[in-house]
């Protein structure tokens, strides 16, 4: 078995809101694909770090729900800050268990067990973002996933959807909680395009950083282990 992670996949099947309007995305799901079928195997599992479908409500992302539940493997997904359809982990997973959706869970205020390693994450905040009351919250979200997966034992792996570091420039209370529990390694999306050349990608803070964002993968799901 193998763990893969990608992020930011913007799905609108069910939707119009086109990513091709963008510089790089031309015919992008149909090169992520096969790239997935290429790698991944049903056994294997895929963390979505966030920003999965366009739709607003539950209702619109049944198509993108129903391409990745179809893609190889079992699909662990992060709340990004593009998913409006999320309203609670409650009512996201009634709404698969109602679709039919058999390989997909929600990583939320929980971890998951994967091998030696415990999956952990939540979606974070930026550095340049101010809202004390949002960051709180998702400190404290934070917090209870790591707690969640020391019951779980394992070595910890965090993933976000913001970057809490970027540029020059991080996220102290992030951070904070990051030290708190001893993490070495962390995954984020979020960053595209040029915006992509500011991003960490190796150690700082002690941490390995690494950015999982789709276009930035050329749309390949990135092996963890």
């Amino acid at each position: 078995m193998s763990l893969f992670a990608i992020s930011d996949l913007h799905l609108s099947l069910g939707v119009d809101k086109p990513m091709d309007v963008f510089r790089g995305w031309d015919h992008y799901v149909e090169k992520l694909e096969e790239n997935w079928k290429q790698l991944v195997r049903p056994e294997d599992t895929v963390v979505i770090a966030g920003d999965i479908s366009w739709g607003l409500d539950l209702a619109e992302t049944v198509e993108d729900f129903k391409w990745i539940d179809r893609m190889p493997g079992q699909k662990i997904l992060l709340k990004g800050n593009h998913d409006l359809w999320f309203s609670t982990k409650s009512k996201v997973e009634r709404f698969f268990q109602e679709q039919g959706f058999t390989t997909l869970k929600i990583l939320f205020n929980n971890a998951y067990r994967y091998e030696d390693l415990v999956l952990c994450g939540t979606r974070g905040w930026m550095n340049d973002q101010t809202d004390k009351k949002v960051l709180n919250r998702e400190c404290g979200r934070l917090r209870l996933s790591l707690e969640a997966g020391k019951k779980l034992g394992g070595t910890p792996v965090v993933f976000l959807h913001y970057p809490p570091v970027y540029g020059s420039g991080d996220c102290p209370e992030i951070l904070e909680v990051l030290h708190e529990y001893q993490i070495e390694r962390v995954y984020y999306g979020h960053i595209h395009g040029y915006s992509a050349g500011y991003a960490i990608n190796g150690i700082r803070e002690g941490i390995h950083f690494q950015l999982l964002s789709c276009d930035y993968l050329h749309f390949t799901p990135m092996k963890i282990v």
